[in-house]
């Protein structure tokens, strides 16, 4: 280790307590300026839990969830009550900086005790060591890191803003049914397709679909989606989790911001080509989440893939790409939303079917869905190259968090790199 490092106690640098019970008076809150947030189950950064008049904690600290997602470390620089379940840690800051303590809890996430229910108490993590550098220096590591973390969460709000638009367009044409549309004149090789009225609106004669219990343009057509697309699910086994290995994917691991690979146990090469002969996940397919969150969806990008999944819908738009983007919106539409409603089942412990999943009525027409892929091309590739972009600084910052951490290598070392963060560019190598 570089000389420069020291090793500490957590509890030496920090004060460290549980959260308690929530208050009494947390949701009568009228006045903005004494609306102070309650946060329980550190596993979500928007634990919001209601509001108090009085903070607990003041001053800029870092909550480590102690129960569920056991070690989830969450950054906290506004005033806040913490309460069960989470563990809070006030750094001294004459001995660590916030941002270093941050990172470092998430580089080494902690782990619980117990054998009925495991949880994170105050006294294990405050007897675990931590190497700290200087002050100036556990600074500029901590602006880095925050650098690339912040350059992220940028691309994640561009990203929202961008798939809006595509979801506008999508309900405007295949929801309202508002297409722009010229009925073809006599003799005329126009189609009526992209200019005009709005269909609807202007009078477009529509018809009643009993699949979708809704008024349709007429001479559109439902299907089962299936019929368009393959669509299977992942293993129903579950495979030894291994200490090295591929990440198997299930619907937790399956976020609406991309897939959790941090959570995911890893499985053995034989499990991973056994799986993969029955559901294999290509570039173009598109995930979808079939117990807990259900519906959550992902659309894979990435050019190289190299995990499995379980309790996860594949549908395999690899197979018809100029359907891609518009299957990727319908997933996430009313239509969709209103047939789940009715086929979800299980008392406790909720989930959709495969065969429910095959069986989605699915509106097609032809013509307009070639030319929504087509309007919504430039918007869907900037979500595709910003996504990519993210992986890119992931996973730098992935790779320079323990580095750093640990004296390997010094702030200095990637002055460049930074500098192709701030412009866009993230090209680096290790």
């Amino acid at each position: 280790m570089n000389k420069e490092f020291e090793v500490y106690k957590l509890g030496d640098v920090t004060k460290i307590f549980a959260g308690g019970d929530k208050p009494q008076e947390f949701s009568d809150v009228k006045t903005e300026e004494y609306k102070i947030p309650i946060y329980a189950n550190g596993e979500t950064n928007s634990g919001l839990q209601g509001f108090a008049k009085t903070a607990k904690v003041n001053e800029p600290a870092v909550t480590v969830s102690a129960r569920g997602t056991i070690g989830y470390a969450a950054l906290r620089k506004e005033p806040f009550v913490p309460i069960v379940r989470l563990l809070t840690l006030i750094p001294d800051i004459e001995k660590i900086d916030l941002l270093y303590l941050y990172f470092y809890l998430k580089l080494y996430r902690q782990s619980g005790i117990g054998s009925s229910q495991a949880q994170l108490i105050a006294p294990e993590i405050a007897n675990r060591t931590i190497t700290l550098p200087n002050l100036s220096i556990q600074k500029s590591i901590g602006i880095v890191l925050c650098t690339l973390d912040s350059k992220i969460e940028l691309n994640n709000r561009i990203n929202a803003e961008l798939e809006a638009m595509a979801k506008t367009l999508y309900d405007y044409w295949f929801v309202q049914f508002d297409f722009p549309y010229s009925p073809p004149l006599e003799g005329c090789p126009q189609d009526g397709v992209g200019i005009g009225k709005p269909y609807k609106t202007s009078g477009g004669k529509m018809v009643w679909n009993e699949e979708l219990k809704r008024e349709i343009p007429e001479g559109w057509e439902v299907k089962s989606i299936s019929k368009v697309i393959e669509v299977k699910d992942g293993t129903h086994d579950s495979p030894k989790p291994k200490t090295t290995g591929y990440p198997l994917i299930t619907s937790k691991n399956l976020k609406v911001e991309g897939l959790d690979f941090e959570n995911a146990n890893l499985i053995s090469k034989e499990d991973y080509l056994s799986i993969n002969k029955r559901s294999k996940v290509e570039t173009g397919d598109i995930l979808f989440s079939m117990i807990g969150n259900i519906g959550t969806i992902y659309k894979v990008e990435e050019k190289e893939i190299n995990f499995a999944i379980k309790n996860v819908a594949l549908f395999k738009t690899s197979q018809k790409e100029d359907y891609k983007n518009f299957i990727y919106m319908f997933l996430k539409s009313i239509d969709m939303d209103r047939y789940m409603k009715n086929v979800i089942s299980g008392s406790i412990q909720k989930f959709i079917g495969l065969s429910s999943l095959r069986n989605t009525p699915f509106l097609i027409n032809e013509t307009y869905i070639k030319k929504y892929e087509i309007q919504t091309k430039s918007i869907f590739s900037q979500l595709e190259n910003l996504k990519l972009e993210n992986q890119e600084l992931t996973s730098l910052r992935d790779w320079l968090l323990p580095m750093l951490m640990n004296g390997q290598v010094s702030v200095g070392d990637f002055e460049e790199e930074l500098g192709m963060v701030a412009e866009g560019r993230v090209e680096y190598k290790k």
